[in-house]
């Protein structure tokens, strides 16, 4: 029997190092747990993605990879176009606006959450997941009816009322776009929100209220800071769901309404040149991560101040 002396390594730490890896892995210790999810997204997130990628670096022609033809030439190509950064440009305009419109419709609604309780709390949780539960092409197409035409319930609502004498032109421009977009991506900016002023301190509220200072000082002083996190996650999220959606742009924006993910579909779908398609794939997503964390970077920055001037 082996014995370890008074104040010695605990046995773990004498098994050879492969061995206790190997050990703590068939006990559930380490990635283990983590293994199969793993493999689920490289074997159907990261391989898919690499292929598609890889699309963009090589010549295709009637389906078929030509020969050795790796290559940047369609990426510089790509970079050197015009209508690229239009349609970046265009990409980046409607994730900023829409991103910004759900903070500020969100925000409200996260705040009276966290001010009501028993069955207001419920009701408010259910109207912000309940969205969630249909399909976004299913509410794009629900905007297509509210903001169609003549026929559309918003124009019909106004000429019967008297407000207008013509139909609104609403329908496949900016505002339809940004109108769906904003209803659409709504609840991720509010969920983040909740979780973090339903938990805030109210203790500081409190003591700022005391020594003081008004409701609204206490609300853009104390309040507001303490959910700058949230306030960032939500705006990260929404930004990169906003700058890479296609459907909206492309139901409700119409047929000659392009931003660079509708390019990449129809390039890759309707065109069938999967060059140009993972070309601008890989610039929508490299451009999506970059802008994703210049806003994450931001969020953190202004934490930091909030709480050192807090």
């Amino acid at each position: 029997m082996t014995t370890t002396t008074l104040g010695g390594p605990p046995p773990n730490l004498l098994i050879p190092g492969h061995r206790r890896l190997i050990r703590r892995l068939l006990h559930g210790g380490g990635l283990w747990p983590a293994v199969p999810a793993i493999v689920f997204l490289v074997i159907f997130l990261v391989l898919p993605m690499a292929t598609l990628l890889a699309f963009g670096f090589v010549t295709i022609e009637r389906g078929r990879i030509v020969g050795d033809t790796l290559t940047l030439e369609h990426l510089i190509k790509a970079l050197n176009d015009d209508l690229v950064w239009r349609l970046m440009w265009r990409s980046l305009w409607v994730a900023v606006v829409s991103s910004l419109l759900t903070l500020a419709l969100g925000y409200p609604v996260a705040y009276l959450f966290s001010q009501v309780r028993g069955l207001a709390r419920v009701l408010i949780l259910v109207a912000v997941v309940s969205p969630l539960l249909t399909s976004a092409l299913v509410r794009a197409y629900a905007w297509l009816v509210i903001l169609g035409g003549r026929r559309g319930i918003v124009n019909q609502t106004l000429l019967s009322l008297g407000v207008i004498d013509e139909p609104l032109r609403i329908l496949n421009t900016d505002w339809a776009v940004l109108i769906g977009m904003t209803q659409i991506h709504l609840p991720f900016m509010i969920l983040p929100l909740l979780a973090v002023l339903a938990e805030r301190d109210r203790r500081l509220e409190e003591a700022s209220e005391n020594l003081g200072a008004s409701r609204t000082e206490t609300f853009f002083r104390v309040t507001v800071p303490m959910s700058i996190p949230a306030i960032f996650a939500g705006l990260a999220l929404v930004f990169a769901i906003s700058y890479t959606n296609f459907i909206v742009p492309q139901l409700l924006g119409g047929g000659a309404y392009a931003t660079l993910a509708v390019q990449v579909y129809e390039q890759t779908v309707v065109v069938l040149d999967w060059t140009r398609g993972a070309v601008l794939a890989a610039i929508l997503l490299a451009t999506c991560f970059a802008f994703v964390l210049a806003i994450v970077a931001a969020g953190r920055q202004l934490a930091r101040w909030a709480e050192v001037t807090r």
